[in-house]
């Protein structure tokens, strides 16, 4: 019997994964129905509902509650709102296309079609406003608030460029538009309180977040400058401290969102201070682009998935108490990884479980790594917590005393700084 087999068989039989709202539970959707889990320990996945039917494309499941909302390949224009719990149907409703995606909050339900958005009230279903004549969106992109205060949805305004819709759907009136990117929307993401909007473009290279309901752009992240890649998914931290960011590439990305400190006068002497004063005095004289990478930020932590390609959403959540990054791939696990709050860096991943929830023993997993065994060693809880989250290479043989490399560092972070500010003082 070969593991990899089994793995890759489950894995063509997911067809969409879907964290619920505030990131304590998944809903996979599959070929035989749909299954719902939580994470609430790093140890075990609990998988809390299996439902054998149809083939189910979207689900979504409201908050921790018994609420399911889900759409077939077989029926694709028809929703049906479930009580997964008593198995019971609560609702169905029908349109006139296929369905592309669904949100929800404690207010409101969103149907997206490839050319009108549908707003429910999530008491009764009741239609409540239909946007109709959207611009073609093929992806369902669509984001809805969780916020009670703060019910906006953002939705693409345009096909050629990277224009956000924003709709207050309780008001039932337009908000806004933000001209967010240059290409087309690839995804978009709201923080828990409705104050923040998360986007990014079709090119995958910058990832912007803006003020709600102002529309001012607060932060830039470059995610990368040598590739364009397809952004999967953008989630805040329920705090709004960090975004994640995942894609068709290997790494994961983390970004802290906070204001850089200005540092004190006697800090900016040297090299370093001659270097920052030259960037601030050419910046007027440089091309645009390149006054805008400068100015961008880099991300604050990263995780490097097993194996990459798949479709997959991010989440940072706590669990047991500890914030971590959660990842469920279509690949057929859920991966979770740490992150070190206070200096980011390279996120070590802890445990990584399969979606059909079988730990099958004496086998090899596809992934190179053992099925559900947690991937670190006991570390001594007297130990720093950033040490208990990085992984510690032993130095190779030949490798120079530490302070010896320091000094080679120096010498040539000095020589670099120098050729810079030359070239600088010359623009």
């Amino acid at each position: 019997m070969n593991l990899a087999g089994q793995a890759e068989d489950h894995a063509s039989e997911l067809l969409v994964l879907n964290f619920n709202q505030d990131y304590t539970s998944l809903a996979a959707g599959t070929k035989k129905g749909y299954k719902l889990y939580s994470f609430n320990s790093v140890e075990k996945l609990e998988q809390i509902y299996d439902n054998e039917s149809s083939d189910i494309y979207l689900v979504e499941r409201l908050f921790a509650s018994s609420l399911v909302a889900v759409v077939s390949i077989t029926n694709p224009r028809k929703l049906t709102v479930c009580h997964f719990k008593k198995g019971t149907e609560i609702c169905n409703y029908s349109y006139t296309n296929s369905i592309i995606g669904i949100k929800l909050n404690r207010q409101r339900l969103v149907v997206c079609l490839e050319g009108s958005l549908f707003i429910h009230n999530i008491r009764d279903m009741m239609v409540l406003h239909i946007i109709r004549d959207t611009p073609y969106n093929p992806h369902g992109l669509c984001a809805l608030s969780i916020s009670n205060d703060n019910s906006f949805m953002a939705y693409p305004g345009s096909t050629q460029v990277g224009e956000v819709q924003i709709f207050d759907t309780i008001n039932l009136r337009a908000v806004t538009m933000i001209a967010a990117h240059d290409n087309p929307l690839a995804a978009l993401s709201f923080n828990s309180q409705a104050t923040k909007l998360a986007t990014a473009s079709e090119k995958g290279t910058v990832i912007r977040v803006f003020s709600i309901p102002e529309g001012q752009k607060l932060f830039e992240f470059r995610r990368g400058v040598k590739r364009c890649v397809n952004i999967f998914s953008l989630a805040f931290s329920l705090d709004s401290m960090y975004l994640s960011a995942s894609s068709n590439t290997e790494t994961v990305h983390i970004f802290k969102l906070e204001i850089p400190k200005e540092r004190p006068v006697e800090e900016t002497q040297g090299w370093m201070g001659y270097l920052g004063q030259a960037l601030k005095t050419s910046a007027n004289y440089l091309p645009a682009q390149v006054t805008d990478m400068l100015n961008q930020g880099r991300s604050f932590a990263t995780a490097r998935l097993p194996n990459y390609g798949f479709k997959n959403v991010c989440a940072i959540t706590p669990v047991q108490k500890v914030l971590r990054l959660v990842v469920a791939s279509l690949d057929g696990y859920l991966y979770i990884y740490n992150i070190d709050p206070n200096e980011g860096g390279e996120c070590m991943l802890l445990r990584q479980h399969r979606l059909d929830g079988k730990d099958i023993e004496g086998l090899e997993s596809p992934l190179g790594l053992e099925q559900d065994k947690p991937l670190t060693q006991q570390i001594s809880a007297s130990l720093t917590y950033a040490y208990s989250v990085k992984q510690t290479d032993a130095t190779p043989q030949g490798t120079p005393p530490p302070s010896v490399t320091s000094a080679l560092e120096a010498n040539i972070i000095q020589a670099n700084e120098r050729k810079l500010f030359g070239q600088l003082c010359h623009v």
